[in-house]
């Protein structure tokens, strides 16, 4: 995108508002997207969002394009925000009152599902970096093995075998 990498080079160089600003809106909404997947809250979602972008913005002058595209560096980041955020988060119990209101049909499935959820994700969140990234960019951002390897660096047959061990040890684990 050749509109992006003139912003990149207006921040890196002048450090350009408004370019900071045509580059945050263009990928605010997806980044949000990946939050919320993560995190189920909206508030909790803004927050880590914000985060996400600001940690963008501070590392932005020693962004290299010709190392990954703007689009993988920045997920790069977002998963490791994410993981910061899950240990920051692990302990903290969200009060019963706090929960939205469940549809009284289906409250049981809910209720199993997301304990089920809060079980996968506790359990991810003591995983290596390296896991959970693979992880949650596979599952809550949707990325393909290409993207997961171009992210974190490392080959596609080892974000694939990670990504396979990961599956089979929740599964065992899991039912």
């Amino acid at each position: 995108m050749e509109e992006e990498q003139k912003w990149i080079r207006d921040i890196q160089r002048h450090g350009s508002r408004q370019a900071a600003d045509k580059l945050i809106r263009t990928y605010y909404d997806e980044i949000y997207r990946f939050a919320c997947r993560q995190l189920g809250r909206k508030e909790d979602a803004m927050d880590l969002t914000q985060t996400i972008f600001l940690a963008v913005l501070r590392s932005l002058p020693a962004f290299d394009g010709r190392k990954a595209s703007f689009r993988t560096w920045l997920y790069r980041i977002a998963v490791n925000k994410t993981i910061d955020c899950r240990r920051r988060a692990r302990g903290d119990v969200v009060p019963l009152e706090e929960t939205e209101a469940p549809d009284q049909t289906d409250f049981a499935a809910q209720v199993q599902d997301r304990d089920l959820l809060d079980r996968l994700e506790a359990y991810v969140s003591r995983l290596d970096p390296d896991s959970q990234a693979v992880y949650r960019l596979r599952l809550y951002g949707e990325r393909t093995f290409p993207e997961i390897a171009a992210a974190l660096g490392q080959p596609e047959a080892a974000v694939k075998t990670r990504y396979y061990r990961l599956m089979a040890r929740l599964r065992k684990e899991f039912g």
